[in-house]
């Protein structure tokens, strides 16, 4: 395998990234690309559906997030949902391919008692062989380790964007607390699931800063999403500038370079994305996306038009299991 494909690193510059999203389109592309096929079957994704177990209310202000109590997007607030209404969406998960169940809780950090229902959640969704992952806010390192021996497979917790643009985004909670979440994740045995959003109104090298604090990490996540910004009105990022299709395909090949062992699922905003546009996605290496219509609370592309998608591209449901080791 040529080293320069199968690299993995823990050492990235900011300038190192930009000249990578600096290459010309076909060179990135090709580097990606190659990268993607070093590591994994190239036509193959893996499938996971996110359910929204609890939603609304949360105290945090994330700017691009309708689930913030501080804004007025219409949203209706929900109590956590019970186990067999969690049951009856992992079924229909399942039976439409997907092999991973994602739920998700607007908290800022669960609290104990929160956690006795979610891990009855997490064993009746492994009774049914899917694996599950979970994204409740903060965890300390003690709820890590609970839900790690309620047998969870992932947790999700985003950095968002770069250190410096992250605190144009929220003040509530800082980057140094989700640093401490994903440590705390990673001791107690968990496979990470963390990426960004990008659209935000971020500029190149935010984007790359992003990148850089991901591949970084002592461990690159297993799971990388990069979320295209949707815009929800009552939001401060309702209206923003979106972001160059271009652009969202140069940085899925640069996460792709910089992780070549990581799972880069593309993720939110697929709904405004045509098919070509993500085509080229999955070409520079994204491997992984949501089926189901919603994506905890904003659209997203039915299972059935995703099908014929893949079916278009000649792309398999798969586990998008790394065909090298992830860590040196």
């Amino acid at each position: 395998m040529d080293q320069q494909f199968s690299e993995i690193r823990h050492d990235w510059s900011r300038d190192e990234v930009i000249c990578l999203f600096e290459l010309s389109f076909n060179d990135l592309l090709f580097r990606a690309h190659s990268t993607h096929r070093a590591h994994f079957d190239p036509n193959g994704v893996q499938i996971s559906t996110l359910m929204s177990i609890k939603t609304g209310a949360c105290p945090e202000d994330c700017k691009y997030c309708p689930q913030s109590v501080r804004y007025n997007t219409g949203l209706e607030r929900e109590a956590l949902v019970s186990t067999e209404s969690v049951l009856e969406a992992a079924r229909a998960a399942r039976d439409s391919g997907a092999s991973r169940f994602c739920m998700g809780a607007a908290w800022r950090s669960p609290k104990d008692r929160d956690l006795e229902k979610v891990i009855e959640m997490i064993q009746a969704v492994r009774g049914l062989g899917l694996e599950t992952c979970l994204t409740l806010g903060m965890l300390t390192s003690d709820q890590a380790e609970r839900l790690g021996e309620a047998g969870l497979d992932y947790y999700n917790h985003n950095l968002d964007s770069s250190p410096e643009y992250y605190r144009e985004v929220i003040t509530t909670r800082s980057y140094d607390d989700r640093l401490e979440t994903l440590k705390n994740v990673r001791h107690a045995g968990l496979k990470v699931c963390c990426g960004g959003i990008v659209g935000m109104g971020e500029g190149r090298d935010d984007r790359a800063g992003l990148l850089v604090e991901l591949a970084n990490l002592p461990e690159h996540p297993q799971s990388v999403p990069i979320n295209n910004l949707v815009q929800v009105p009552g939001t401060p990022l309702d209206g923003i500038d979106p972001i160059d299709p271009l652009e969202f395909v140069r940085t899925i090949a640069v996460a792709r370079i910089m992780m070549p062992g990581s799972v880069v699922r593309l993720s939110a905003g697929r709904t405004e994305m045509s098919d070509e546009l993500q085509a080229l996605c999955f070409f520079v290496g994204a491997n992984s996306i949501f089926y189901g219509d919603k994506l905890l609370t904003t659209d997203n592309p039915g299972a059935q038009r995703d099908r014929a998608l893949m079916a278009r591209l000649g792309l398999q449901a798969s586990g998008a299991e790394p065909n090298t080791p992830q860590s040196a």
